[in-house]
């Protein structure tokens, strides 16, 4: 529903005494992208260069490159491992290197890419849980990557947009994942934690458990559903329910007043209408409720329900509606 630009300045030494300083911040309506997938490269490339734009002036700075956001339910993920043998007396760089090489060595089709192999665990001579190998003694290295790959021209579509903008893409990085370097803990990762994002397009959640990502999918629900669901139950313009939904938008019926009511805009131009708000809250449950459902049948499958000391982290646009805590809890 939108595209943001965030502008930040690294300073001392990565990445565990590094200092990120945020310089500024821009967003943009998107009007190309459904579902996560661009639908339309002029309107996204507009969107970016609005957004970069309004961020490189609050920075002052001009940026040439981008690690851009990708999504949807065209990603695939998966982990792989790899083993190789130590020819010292210890691990160095370069085996370390090697391991990985080995352990990326998938076969990817050629209509999809190859978005991230994130190393998981080492295991040296079947010593397993080891998260720096470099330095160890050894003579056999075995390495877990998870592998994400995504659709090549959904990908390529992300790069179009953002190079007509006037930008490089320095890297895609899978947006549930960027979300999880962001609000979750390495505590949270290690007894099991999920992030769910909830997006405007899709609905993402990754699964953590011994610091390792356990699983990962990608609902094709968001807040733009629940705004189509608003627009048709109370006969409103897609933009008003989009405005009643941020102003007045509750996911749990329980927290609206009864008596409570809201002034909509009418059938013809300049009439408005009072709704009980309790009705918007309904329409607004069920979608939700709905969409929890899936991210409770999604963790089912991943079978790691009974590992999430942790729990449910919700992030996202649609995090943010009241309500929405207490409806998840219940689902």
């Amino acid at each position: 529903s939108k595209t943001a630009a965030v502008i930040a300045e690294v300073s001392g030494d990565a990445p565990h005494r590094a200092q990120v300083k945020i310089l500024g911040v821009g967003q943009a309506r998107t009007g190309g992208i459904r579902r996560e997938i661009v639908t339309d490269i002029e309107a996204t490339t507009e969107s970016v260069r609005k957004a970069v734009k309004e961020a490189e002036l609050m920075a002052g700075v001009h940026v040439d490159r981008l690690y851009t956001g990708i999504a949807g339910e065209h990603i695939h993920a998966w982990p792989s491992t790899g083993v190789v043998a130590v020819g010292r007396d210890e691990i160095v760089p370069g085996d370390v290197d090697r391991v990985h090489e080995v352990a990326r060595a998938v076969v990817v089709p050629a209509d999809r890419e190859m978005l991230h192999a994130i190393p998981q665990e080492y295991i040296v001579d079947a010593q397993g849980g080891i998260r720096q190998p470099v330095g160890m003694a050894g003579t056999r290295l075995e390495a877990e990557v998870f592998i994400v790959t995504g659709s090549a021209s959904a990908a390529q579509n992300i790069r179009k947009s953002v190079s007509r903008a006037g930008y490089a893409v320095a890297d895609l990085v899978l947006e549930p994942i960027a979300s999880s370097l962001a609000v979750l803990s390495d505590d949270e990762k290690e007894i099991g934690t999920v992030l769910v994002d909830l997006g405007g397009g899709t609905t993402d959640l990754v699964v953590f458990h011994e610091r390792k990502i356990r699983h990962l999918a990608s609902l094709p629900w968001g807040g733009a559903t629940v705004s189509n669901d608003l627009a048709k139950g109370l006969s409103l313009p897609y933009a008003e329910a989009v405005r009643a939904k941020e102003r007045w938008g509750c996911a749990w019926t329980q927290l609206v007043d009864p008596k409570e009511t809201i002034e909509l805009p009418g059938a013809a131009a300049g009439q408005t209408r009072w709704v009980a708000r309790e009705l918007l809250a309904h329409i607004i449950e069920q979608r939700m409720d709905e969409i929890f459902g899936l991210v409770q049948a999604e963790l089912d499958r991943s079978g790691l329900v009974g590992k999430l000391g942790g729990g449910v982290v919700l992030t996202g646009g649609g995090a943010s509606m009241q309500g929405v805590v207490e409806l998840a809890e219940r689902t």
